[in-house]
């Protein structure tokens, strides 16, 4: 799948105006918060590097976060915090840090695209999910971008907080060397204690 204009292009023939793409990024990671953005772009915009978060390189990200919020005609963002993503699970978590997202842009959308196959609930602005959004559409792919670069830079200051787990490297996923710290250290104030923090 490759990321392109066709369904803001489709959604701008049936007459609405401001699209805003949505994703979220950190929903498996055993640490640190969710958290997602909005974006809405003028008509037409498109910015051919522009790709599912998931398959750029981090200085990659870097650059097209600068890119993207410049092209934006707005753009919001949402987080969830430890604590609630404990209380209400991963899943309504997401959702509600798509929610604060949008409610976080300055320019009042039309249309909702939701990366994924689960509305936001709640919102009286029309939605429109689609599975694998952030490899096809080019709003979706944007709003994963800013999600990631977003929440890496939130997992890179914990590093500082709560060193000796190596949050500047795996921003909170459940990697080797993060599941040796966890059983060396013990789960530390922003481990998410609802998740298999030992497991496999």
């Amino acid at each position: 799948m490759t990321v392109s204009l066709s369904f803001e292009k489709d959604l701008t023939d049936l007459g609405f105006r401001h699209i805003a793409g949505v994703d979220e990024a950190g929903r498996g990671p055993l640490a640190g918060p969710v958290v997602a953005a909005a974006v809405i772009f003028p008509a037409g915009t498109f910015l051919p590097e522009v790709d599912d978060s998931k398959r750029l390189s981090a200085e990659k990200r870097e650059v097209l976060y600068q890119k993207i919020i410049k092209g934006a005609l707005a753009f919001g963002v949402g987080e969830v915090d430890v604590e609630a993503i404990d209380r209400v699970n991963i899943g309504q978590a997401s959702l509600q840090a798509m929610r604060k997202a949008v409610e976080a842009l300055s320019v009042t959308p039309d249309l909702l695209l939701i990366d994924g196959n689960i509305p936001i609930p709640g919102m009286t602005i029309k939605q429109l999910t689609v599975i694998g959004g952030d490899a096809q559409s080019f709003s979706i792919a944007s709003a994963s971008i800013l999600a990631k670069v977003t929440r890496d830079r939130i997992m890179e200051a914990y590093e500082v907080l709560y060193p000796g787990y190596g949050f500047s490297q795996n921003k909170g996923y459940g990697t080797r060397s993060h599941r040796e710290a966890l059983k060396r250290l013990g789960p530390c104030e922003i481990h998410r204690r609802s998740f298999s923090l030992f497991g496999p």
